[in-house]
């Protein structure tokens, strides 16, 4: 199986291309030639990792050079204030507007996805985005959709609306924010169809911004968390459950003191809000325990407490195995990864399918949601004792990490990732 070309081509964020390091570091040290498509402003970190890189970009240069993932950084900030508002609220004020920057870089970069394309002539093209580019499916050669979103991306109608955080036990307001998901994203959808149709590409289904691939489709999300879905997903859905990657430098934990070790993370983009992380950082100071914090972007404008450690970036999955908890965003990475590590979560999520993810923790009993810009400071604190004390869930926490690190997705997902190689057709059975 050696020699074949596998291109991964993620969103320009640090979740999804964490996800496709660890599942090309598999296929590279089987052999294989893997090569990142990445936006410019990304330049060497894919190198750094052993990767091959192209660029790309999916708006006009800027005047001053960029950060990795300055584009998406810039947005958050300018957004920030919608996250404030209700779910129901920010299909209006974030998640049309970001629908829109979406489409716009789609449609820039295919001219630029042709050449790289023409030029590698991959044996595979993966993508792990959340809006569609026709130029993959237009260039004839085998392709995978991974979705390392929440599932509800991949949408059932006996399940909550994406992007809401609602029960799933709990129908009220389904239809209402379906109505108006459909209101903000309608017409941006069908110009997007269209021009998929305009480039040699089929058109997308009714509502979707992304199509499924004839060939493979990967989602992952633990059995524990995964959703009970009314319509079985086509043949060509597999769940990899977890993606964790092997590439983080190690990380030595600070010696034990008889504190619990919490390790507090908003990923790369949330914990660009100072003023969020300034106020975790007073509640968190005035408890007993240690904590290890990612700074993030913003890392410059506040500073930790006595009992506190970190930096703007870390790597996160040498830390997992060492803590007693996590405060989180509710990025997927983030959850499938603390689940992994048998880790229970405090949950804060901020925007996109972050809600659905605390949503759900907190209903599988794994963690505990709260509202992020509300919460009152013994809330924090209460769930933090509650969490560390309870014996049985951490125990229930360590037999899913187990099952979950004895099959682990990465490989999973490179073992199917080569079968696609062998088929000169899709064939869903087989996939």
């Amino acid at each position: 199986m050696a020699g074949k070309t596998f291109v991964f081509f993620p969103e320009g964020a640090f979740g999804p291309t964490n996800n496709c390091v660890g599942i090309g570091d598999v296929l590279r040290r089987r052999g294989h030639r893997v090569v990142f498509v990445i936006e410019e402003s990304f330049k060497g970190t894919l190198e750094a990792k052993g990767f091959e890189e192209r660029l790309m970009r999916l708006g006009p240069p800027p005047a001053e050079p960029e950060v990795p993932g300055q584009f998406w950084k810039d947005f958050i900030r300018d957004t920030a204030p919608v996250f404030r508002r209700s779910t129901f609220d920010q299909l209006g004020g974030f998640i049309a507007p970001t629908w829109q920057a979406l489409v716009d870089g789609s449609k820039y970069v295919t001219p630029r996805l042709r050449e790289i394309f023409d030029e590698l002539a991959p044996d595979v093209i993966v993508e792990d985005n959340v809006v569609g580019f026709p130029a993959i499916a237009a260039s004839g050669r085998p392709w995978v959709r991974i979705d390392s979103c929440n599932p509800l991306e991949i949408k059932d109608p006996e399940l909550p609306p994406t992007f809401s955080g609602y029960p799933v036990n709990d129908r009220s307001g389904w239809t209402d924010f379906r109505l108006e998901y459909q209101r903000q994203g309608g017409d941006m959808q069908r110009d997007l169809s269209e021009f998929f149709v305009e480039n040699g590409a089929p058109r997308l289904p009714e509502m979707e911004f992304i199509d499924e691939s004839p060939w493979l489709n990967l989602y992952l999300y633990p059995h524990e968390l995964d959703y009970p879905r009314s319509r079985r997903l086509a043949p060509t859905w597999r769940n990899l459950e977890t993606s964790v990657r092997t590439t983080d430098a190690a990380w030595e934990p600070p010696a034990h003191d008889g504190r619990a070790l919490i390790y507090l993370s908003l990923g790369s983009l949330g914990s660009a809000d100072v003023e969020l992380m300034r106020r975790l950082v007073d509640v968190l100071s005035r408890t007993p325990h240690h904590f290890i914090v990612s700074k993030g972007p913003q890392h410059d404008q506040y500073e930790l407490a006595d009992n506190m450690e970190g930096a703007e970036f870390l790597p996160q999955t040498s830390i997992l195995p060492h803590v007693d908890l996590v405060i989180t965003h509710g990025g997927n990475n983030t959850t499938t990864e603390c689940m992994y590590f048998g880790k229970p979560m405090i949950v804060l999520p901020i925007f996109w399918d972050q809600h659905d993810n605390a949503q759900r923790v907190h209903e599988t009993g794994y963690g505990v949601r709260l509202p992020t810009y509300t919460f009152e400071d013994a809330e924090m604190t209460a769930a933090i004792d509650r969490l560390l004390a309870d014996r049985a869930l951490r125990s229930r926490m360590g037999d899913v990490a187990a099952r979950l690190r004895a099959t682990p997705g990465t490989r999973m997902a490179a073992d199917l990732l080569e079968a696609v190689t062998l088929k000169r057709s899709p064939d869903p059975v087989s996939a």
